[in-house]
């Protein structure tokens, strides 16, 4: 039986998914479609009886918005909200804002999963003269988080991602956890999937085949030293979950009619 359970989800689809544009730290709402799988999500969370004590999120408004969009179809809107920039998406450097679809007709379809979904390898960073670094290095959420802006990422691998996620997984998740608080993570593909190698201890060379579907809640049941019991769980329609996946991974493939 497990000790500790927590539901981790990436955030519901954002205007830039759907534009299948590298997002990253540039910061879009949720699109039409991403509010309805955010309620879904609560929608189902409450149907199978969740009832949580605290909410993690990044400090990007679609992890945000989805947060609040699952709390409300929930009746649980009261919860407490905690935000750290520590829980936001991948850092994509200088990929951010091209199209995936693009990039592979451009670099082939083996270099974008690379850079998608890869452990260690690192896109290229961002420069001052990118036209979204301004948007990002001068807003004032950055100014009021727990390192200097100059400290801040020019470009992250996804083990750069675990890197500057796992202090506060220790110091500020995992106590809570341990206290018996029943949490939610809403947070993003590459953030969801590096906390999940930790805790699952998944290999270097298989997280490149994790791929996580938008606004769809994800339960991990762990021990009393926080160890899963077993493989993570996608809750929901599985057929319709299956599909979700399929289609975030041909997201960085050439379209049919490019080729």
């Amino acid at each position: 039986m497990a000790k500790y359970k927590l539901v981790l989800l990436r955030h519901g689809e954002g205007a830039w998914n759907k534009e299948n544009r590298f997002c990253s730290w540039v910061d879009q709402k949720l699109s039409s479609d991403g509010i309805k799988e955010a309620q879904n999500c609560g929608k189902h969370l409450k149907a199978l009886g969740f009832e949580f004590d605290l909410v993690f999120t990044s400090v990007l408004r679609r992890s945000i918005q989805t947060a609040w969009l699952i709390l409300e179809e929930m009746g649980q809107e009261w919860v407490p909200i905690q935000s750290s920039w520590r829980l936001n998406e991948r850092h994509y450097g200088a990929l951010i804002g091209l199209n995936r679809a693009e990039m592979a007709l451009n670099h082939g379809e083996e270099q974008v999963k690379i850079w998608r979904r890869s452990y260690d390898v690192t896109p290229p960073p961002i420069t001052e003269s990118h036209p979204y670094y301004e948007e990002i290095y001068n807003d004032r959420r950055y100014k009021c988080g727990d390192v200097s802006q100059d400290h801040l990422p020019k470009a992250e691998s996804l083990k750069d991602v675990l890197d500057r996620l796992l202090p506060y997984w220790n110091e500020k998740i995992v106590p809570e956890l341990k206290s018996g608080k029943m949490i939610l993570i809403s947070a993003h593909g590459n953030s969801s999937r590096a906390l999940l190698k930790h805790v699952e201890g998944i290999s270097d060379e298989d997280i490149i085949n994790v791929t996580l579907p938008t606004g769809v809640p994800i339960l991990l049941e762990l021990d009393e030293n926080l160890r899963p019991l077993g493989p993570h769980q996608f809750l929901g329609d599985q057929e319709a979950i299956q599909a979700a996946i399929k289609k975030v991974e041909d997201q960085g493939k050439v379209k049919s009619t490019e080729k």
